[in-house]
């Protein structure tokens, strides 16, 4: 009984270290930076496409 007390205490003392230890916050920042930057340039390569195909489209019906 007294190990697994022991145990538990442990448990316990490792979960309180690790909330309030910022080690890893960097890391999980930065990977939010690099998902915002990836969103942002997929909506931008979106309106380009959208520009081009619309030039393609006059260029097509012009020479039509």
């Amino acid at each position: 009984m007294r190990r697994a007390a022991r145990m538990a205490f442990m448990v316990c003392m490792q979960v309180q270290n690790l909330m309030h230890s910022e080690t890893g916050q960097d890391l999980v920042e930065y990977s939010l930076l690099v998902c915002l930057i990836a969103l942002a340039a997929i909506a931008g390569v979106r309106h380009v496409a959208t520009a081009v195909n619309l030039v393609f489209s006059n260029v097509s019906s012009s020479l039509a």
